[in-house]
């Protein structure tokens, strides 16, 4: 028999501010909001593209530097666009903490980034940041080599400079090698970011972590993966000339919501993410590669003790809290692209009739059907149920990537 009364009590909690079910109600559906600003999104992003293309063809053969300074200003306005969708309509706020040398040098000098691989948008997070700091469009990351593959964000990645891998280290010694030479004489302060752990943080990666450190005798991590260091001392080694610093990032999120991802932001499902960045000088890293090495992995368990503090004591940095404010600029970027699109596409329909006739109708459709897809390619490659490589071998293929 039913209990009407259980019954009436869950439905009043269901409406109780902050609850579970209160949260799922005001979450806005996916399919309202994923064709209209993937439409906004997509378009803008082929005009930056082909404005990308032509700087690249006609100007990058006569004055780097000046290809660089005016394709950083037109990248920013595509990326600010994401910018607005984690600020503006997800509303989720970055705390940052760091001390205050830190934050008066954050965007003045060029930096080696390091951090731990948390959720499937730490790298938005970190755009985040770099937009306060001046420098988003000299922000490269090293990332797989699928990424660039991407419509409009992975090709925005490559004109900006992006260093793409293989995740084989016969293959992406050079293409490291030849990625840091390009950025010995860059014209603009930039970061170079770089997520040593490899992949993105999920429980069966971390157990299959911690198998692995017990066989070898390493501290057992609890809320990192063990650092692959190869591509750090690469890093380290080549760039230690030109880039005078590296900050030390550890990102968290409240264990009581579930991880940000690119779908949530679309619902506009909101959660505070922290940052703290500690900064340390490269000259005071060790000179051989296994010092550097050991320097990374030491760091990462503090990284992990910091974690652990947060998950079972609630407090996360004893570092400033700073007020990075929400810029309205990439507030303005939205309302420009969106009124441009709008205009235009308005315009070409009337000049085209083109809802006039069935095949106009079935090529708008196609069109729609067209955008729907691609966002949902694009929000599907940073999930990170997809962050593994398919090339590993199959009876172990976490554990074998550890071992890399």
């Amino acid at each position: 028999m039913l209990n009407h009364g259980s019954i009436l009590d869950e439905k009043a909690n269901a409406t109780k501010p902050g609850s579970p079910q209160a949260r799922q109600v005001m979450e806005i559906p996916a399919a309202l909001v994923i064709l209209p600003l993937g439409i906004l999104f997509l378009l803008s992003g082929l005009i930056v593209n082909l404005t990308q293309a032509l700087l690249f063809i006609l100007l990058r053969p006569f004055s780097k530097n000046q290809y660089i300074r005016l394709n950083k200003i037109v990248t920013e306005l595509l990326w600010l666009e994401l910018i607005w969708l984690i600020e503006w309509w997800a509303g989720i706020k970055v705390e940052l903490y760091t001390d205050s040398e830190t934050y008066e040098l954050m965007g003045k000098e060029n930096a080696l980034l390091i951090c731990n691989h948390r959720s499937d948008i730490d790298w938005l997070v970190g755009w985040v940041i770099a937009q306060r700091s001046g420098c988003l469009g000299s922000t490269f990351a090293m990332i797989k080599k699928e990424a660039k593959y991407l419509p409009v964000i992975g090709w925005s990645m490559w004109f900006a400079g992006c260093v793409f891998l293989e995740r084989s280290w016969c293959k992406d010694a050079g293409t490291l090698k030849s990625g840091f030479q390009r950025l010995e004489d860059f014209p603009l302060p930039f970061w170079l970011a770089l997520f040593v752990e490899g992949t993105r943080f999920t429980q069966p990666k971390l157990l299959a972590a911690q198998e692995f450190a017990a066989s070898r005798g390493l501290p057992k991590p609890r809320n990192v993966l063990i650092p692959r260091t190869k591509g750090f001392v690469s890093a380290v080694t080549h760039t230690r000339t030109f880039i005078p610093a590296i900050y030390d990032c550890t990102l968290a999120v409240p264990k009581s919501q579930p991880s940000p991802t690119l779908l949530r932001l679309f619902k506009g499902i909101s959660s505070p993410v922290k940052l703290e960045i500690n900064r340390h000088k490269m000259e005071e890293l060790p000179e051989t590669a296994d010092g550097i090495a050991q320097w990374c992995k030491d760091l990462f368990v503090t990284k992990d003790a910091l974690l652990e503090k947060y998950r079972t004591k609630d407090i996360f940095s004893e570092q400033e809290l700073r007020d990075i404010g929400r810029p309205k600029r990439c507030l303005f970027v939205v309302i420009f692209w969106s009124c441009l699109l709008a205009y235009t596409i308005a315009k070409f329909f009337l000049w085209s009739s083109l809802l006039s006739s069935w095949e106009g109708i079935l090529f708008s459709a196609v069109f729609l059907v067209l955008i729907t897809v691609v966002m949902q390619i694009l929000i599907q490659s940073s999930e990170s149920e997809r962050s593994t490589p398919s090339t590993l071998p199959v009876q172990d293929p976490i554990k074998q990537q550890l071992l890399r």
